[in-house]
């Protein structure tokens, strides 16, 4: 993994000179795995991200913004009640583990001075956030709780002593030389990289291969001293963060990886690199947990529909024979003279067609010769109607498949708030139940939260995710002479550039936010409908979200989530 040993070191010195000395201003809970901090040291205010993820644990500042829930999780009022207002004393790291501890202090409710540790402990799916009383080595409480029937070493209850991971044999590469960095390695046994894992504190298997690869032909000559160089500078702190990018899949680390042979990227800080890194994912994460039956739903519903477009077309071939039982009543009509019961067919002249040719008609033996003509005349009638609500049918099915579409390109996209408004609309469209009437609670009516960026030249614009986002920006907030934006014939976001002449380069750029808020987000020379707002309209009774307009003009972009996150307001 990234997150090793080194890179939790390097995090920590970047946390020490940045938060040491600081003051803890506000603790939030966002999310059940994850804590928010607001620490104010420096001169200014840090946002400092606690998270136990399974897949996403780390610890780091952040510039990203999180929605509070209503009321407070009971850890975070705890937390609370124990460090806000307390002053960061220090951060250290325990030895070359990913464990990282907060030292804090402050005064009590009897105004006495107390002393707490914060501790994050970055271990995969068992990682965890603990509140330690320094002086009693007594844990407070926790984010996950762990008894000894789960875990015999330790249990991490309220109320138990603080006790650390159970120590690994490895030795500190940092206070080694060369000659015994050789005695601990076998060269002829190969698989230097997990040797290196396997005997050495704090490496992964990440930094293990790039210590190979740096090496070149690694023997007893090269590895010794690639690997003791590589130490050096992490503990003297030259490095340069970079994320890694090969075959579609993203590797975070120090420093750029040779060994993975693909383009990189560095960052400025850690931190910064982080932000970068998890972009989203996390919160993908989530609403892919919050979001499953709807998913579900989405999905069922729009095939359900598609299955009944390839019925109804199978009825509309029928249905075209209409034409054919309105000649066969013709022609029985005009030969009754010749038809007689019990007869199952007759060879008549189609005097419709210019050759004169015959023509053989089915008869019901029995029926007499009207009651035949009349059986074909009513086929004719039944087809003929038939096939215009057929094509009504097929027509709303259509647009049935196209809303959940787009619903499902939405939640690709979706925050968990804007699940909850997904959630809501097809309550409103009737396509759901209301889970909320069990509880008796009305629902509030409150205005979609929208997504705000800034063009390059400083003009603001806007991004609705889900239709009642885009009905909302569209209809109701954009002014008449502001620019609209939407993907052509692709589902996806509605785009309004606040300005009544923007410059091409804020047009190309709202577009790339247009094609990257859409199904097309993975696709290069997407084209983008630009347009006043004024020639924008909502037919009645047309679904959320749902638009038509003209005047446009069109612009092909590739998306770029750089550029998303770079003018993110």
């Amino acid at each position: 993994m990234s997150f090793d040993g080194l890179f939790t070191r390097a995090i920590t010195n970047e946390l020490t000179l940045a938060l040491k000395g600081g003051r803890i201003n506000k603790i939030h809970q966002p999310f059940p795995n994850e804590l928010l901090l607001v620490i104010r040291a420096n001169g200014k205010n840090h946002r400092l991200l606690l998270s136990i993820h399974p897949s996403y644990a780390r610890v780091q500042l952040t510039n990203e913004t999180y929605e509070n829930p209503n009321e407070p999780p009971m850890f975070c009022m705890l937390m609370r009640k124990h460090l806000e207002g307390f002053i960061l004393e220090d951060i250290h790291q325990v030895e070359l583990d990913r464990i990282i501890v907060f030292e804090v202090k402050g005064r009590n409710e009897l105004g006495d001075l107390s002393y707490k540790q914060l501790i994050v402990e970055i271990m995969g799916r068992h990682s965890n956030v603990i509140l330690v009383d320094k002086e009693r080595q007594i844990i407070l409480d926790s984010i996950k709780h762990v008894s000894f029937a789960v875990n015999t070493h330790r249990a991490i209850l309220p109320g138990q002593p603080y006790i650390l991971p159970p120590k690994q044999d490895k030795l500190n590469p940092f206070q080694l030389n060369e000659e015994e960095i050789l005695r601990k390695l076998d060269f002829n046994a190969g698989k230097l990289d997990q040797q290196l894992v396997h005997g050495f504190a704090g490496i992964s298997p990440l930094f293990a291969k790039e210590v190979v690869f740096q090496a070149g032909l690694a023997n007893r000559l090269t590895l010794p001293k690639t690997f003791m160089t590589m130490m050096s500078n992490i503990e003297k702190h030259r490095y340069s963060p970079a994320i890694t990018m090969s075959e579609g899949k993203e590797s975070f680390y120090l420093f750029p990886l040779g060994y993975v042979n693909g383009e990189s990227k560095s960052f400025a800080s850690l931190s910064e690199m982080l932000d970068r890194f998890y972009f989203g994912k996390a919160q993908r994460d989530r609403v892919k947990q919050q979001a499953t039956d709807l998913l579900r739903f989405i999905i069922n519903e729009k095939e359900k529909n598609e299955k009944k477009i390839g019925k109804l077309e199978t009825t509309i071939s029928e249905a075209e024979k209409a034409n054919e039982y309105q000649l066969y009543g013709e022609l029985l009509t005009a030969n009754l003279f010749a038809v007689k019961k019990g007869m199952k067919q007759i060879e008549v002249i189609n005097y419709y067609d210019e050759n004169g040719a015959s023509l053989t008609i089915p008869l019901d033996p029995q029926k007499s010769p009207s009651e035949n003509a009349q059986r074909h005349f009513s086929k004719y009638q039944k087809a003929k109607n038939a096939l215009e609500i057929v094509k009504q049918q097929i027509d709303l099915a259509q647009e049935e498949v196209a809303y959940f579409d787009s619903l499902l390109q939405q939640v690709e996209a979706a925050s968990t708030k804007d699940i909850e408004e997904i959630r809501e609309e097809l309550v409103e469209g009737g396509y759901i139940r209301d889970r909320r009437k069990r509880q008796h609670k009305k629902p509030q009516s409150t205005k979609p939260v929208l997504d705000f960026y800034v063009s390059t030249d400083g003009t603001e614009m806007i991004v609705g995710k889900n239709n009642k986002q885009n009905d909302y920006l569209t209809n109701k907030l954009a002014a008449r002479d502001d620019v609209w934006l939407h993907t052509k014939d692709i589902p996806g976001s509605h785009v309004v550039i606040r300005s009544k002449a923007p410059s091409e380069e804020t047009i190309l750029e709202a577009a790339k936010l247009a094609a990257y808020y859409s199904k097309a987000r993975t696709s290069s020379s997407v084209p983008v409908d630009y347009t006043l707002v004024r020639h924008v309209k909502k037919p009645s009774g047309a679904k959320p979200g749902f638009v038509i307009y003209d005047h446009q003009q069109t612009v092909y972009v590739t998306p770029s989530e750089e550029l998303v996150l770079k003018l993110k307001k």
